[in-house]
């Protein structure tokens, strides 16, 4: 990964929406950070039986969200905004969705507790590392995708449509469509009828 050298005047959100390296400590971000952690925070503290006052707070929070999607809380984000969900979509318990780049979701997605969706990316090389630069990949999930609790899908991973993920797996190459994928790095174990 380059450093950029900040000649071209973008600002670290443009640089980050396009998936080159930026701070994570710049204020505009810093300021988006914020937003979504109070939102996150009062979404984690609703009751059960807030249904109306969580969907509103989700519609305030995500980029999009689809009829009769529900996330149970604790449901941890870094912006939020960058993250569209579609309908009919069920997470469990725990979902980290860290949205430094797109987070896309189908419809019909089941999600199992302490799912992960990691788009940041760190360098390798110690001193851009130190100087908190990185970077982000996008992550998209097609529909009737079920994921298995404790899934991670690792950064720029596409998960084709009607595939299963088994708990625990560690997704860090795309996988096709209609699958069952399985382990650490997952691996496809046989097709889906």
């Amino acid at each position: 990964m380059t450093v950029p050298d900040g000649s071209d005047g973008r600002t670290m959100r443009e640089r980050m929406d396009a998936g080159e390296m930026y701070l994570a400590d710049d204020p505009e971000l810093v300021e988006a950070y914020l937003r979504a952690q109070e939102l996150t925070e009062a979404y984690n503290a609703t009751g059960v039986r807030e249904r109306e006052r969580r969907t509103s707070l989700l519609r305030e929070l995500l980029g999009a969200i689809g009829e009769d999607t529900a996330i149970r809380p604790p449901f941890h984000v870094d912006y939020g905004t960058q993250i569209r969900i579609g309908a009919r979509c069920f997470a469990n318990f725990g979902l980290v969705a860290l949205d430094v780049a797109a987070i896309t979701i189908g419809d019909d997605v089941q999600l199992g507790p302490n799912v992960q969706l990691l788009t940041p990316i760190h360098p390798l090389e110690a001193g851009p590392r130190r100087d908190k630069w990185e970077a982000a990949k996008p992550i998209t999930i097609g529909d009737n995708v079920w994921l298995g609790g404790g899934v991670i899908v690792c950064p720029g991973v596409t998960i084709g449509a009607d595939t299963v993920v088994g708990a625990g797996a560690v997704v860090t190459k795309d996988l096709p469509a209609g699958v069952l994928a399985l382990g650490n790095p997952a691996r496809v174990v046989r097709s889906l009828d």
